[in-house]
């Protein structure tokens, strides 16, 4: 690790000199490139350097507790050592994590797709909530999210709802949140008082670039369209909704949320690239499928993940054990507790099967 740690100072070294010469300026591409390679070496290198600072520490306590008999100094030596050993513990810890293999996909945005799945009108009024909850958290983020599609129910619930969230590391944080989420609780129309249990799916991609999937556009058949559906949030009026089907992958796109039939072209690709981009990452999962077993519920999109318990006011995330009983604060966007807890939960199980291996 340590021979490792030093390769990557020296590293970052020559990124500083190489980002201070003038001439770079004129190579934006490059000076982006660098720049990006720099911001991720950045918290390595601190920790490191810390850590260095540390073992001088020790070292120099060591050597006033053998040649100082002065009492005062020896107690000062004492405490210096024993708080630069407690911290050099804490910064090997952070250093292990801070050198696991970074997910290519994290610094990307996000596409979600949220589902109705059983329990009728029910499911498409959790999944109408579950969809406010993400654009809370998203805005507590300050991310920008955007519509790409919806399909309405009379009542205020959404059947399905695809929308793209922008911003730095959102493909890090909601990855976590693929998965079927189970909701508890007495609908509003049930004269029994008896609990439901509905369920919806989400589904979180990275969003792909054009190099990321190429796209024959013999391979696509665009459909112009007026918008259909309620007449809600998610639809317009005029004749500008898009539809894309994608002939070898059977994948069919719509876009209906934009006036303009060129900006509903955008989002169009946009989500078609997303899901060839997702099934090309699905297979590599597959590949790795020991690899993907220990990762904390960022691949299978059939696995329940959480319940949200109305009548018990709780949540509980199921991979890592965690129940919370804050559920009217969840249900307004702060999950960011889940979220850590899901992200130490995956270090730690990533750190083990590195320590065995």
């Amino acid at each position: 690790m340590f021979d490792r740690l030093e390769d990557l100072l020296h590293r970052f070294d020559e990124l500083m000199l190489e980002l201070n010469d003038p001439s770079i300026a004129n190579d934006q591409d490059r000076f982006r490139k660098l720049m990006k390679e720099q911001a991720n070496l950045t918290p390595i290198v601190e920790a490191y350097r810390e850590y260095k600072q540390c073992k001088d520490t020790v070292e120099e306590s060591l050597a006033i507790l053998d040649e100082e008999s002065d009492e005062e100094m020896r107690e000062l030596a004492k405490e210096e050592l024993n708080d630069s050993k407690a911290r050099i513990e804490e910064l090997e810890n952070e250093l292990k994590i801070l050198l696991l293999p970074k997910d290519p996909n994290d610094d990307k945005n996000v596409i979600v797709e949220i589902r109705a799945g059983a329990g009728g009108d029910e499911a498409a009024l959790f999944a109408a909530e579950i969809y406010r909850m993400y654009v809370h958290y998203a805005e507590n983020r300050r991310w920008r999210v955007e519509m790409v599609e919806c399909e309405e129910i009379g009542i205020g619930g959404l059947k399905n709802v695809t929308f793209m969230v922008t911003g730095q590391g959102a493909y890090s944080v909601l990855k976590y949140e693929s998965g079927v989420h189970r909701v508890q609780r007495v609908p509003e129309t049930e004269s029994g008082g008896r609990i439901h249990t509905s369920t919806i799916t989400v589904a979180v991609m990275p969003e792909a670039e054009e190099v990321d999937i190429q796209i024959d556009e013999k391979d696509i058949r665009i459909d112009v369209m007026r918008a259909s559906g309620n007449g809600g949030q998610c639809v317009n009026t005029t004749d500008s909704a898009v539809r894309l089907t994608h002939f070898p992958s059977g994948i069919v796109v719509y876009s209906q949320t934009e006036k303009s039939q060129l900006q509903n072209k955008a989002k169009a690709y946009a989500l078609l690239r997303a899901k060839l981009y997702d099934i090309e990452c699905q297979k590599a999962h597959d590949a790795e499928a020991e690899a993907r077993r220990s990762q904390i519920g960022t691949g299978d999109r059939s696995e329940k993940i959480r319940t949200y318990n109305f009548p018990q006011g709780r949540v509980t995330d199921h991979r890592i054990g965690l129940t919370l009983y804050k559920l009217d604060k969840i249900m307004n966007g702060e999950i960011q507790e889940i979220i850590d807890a899901c992200i130490a939960a995956d270090q730690a199980a990533k750190l083990a099967k590195m320590q065995d291996s």
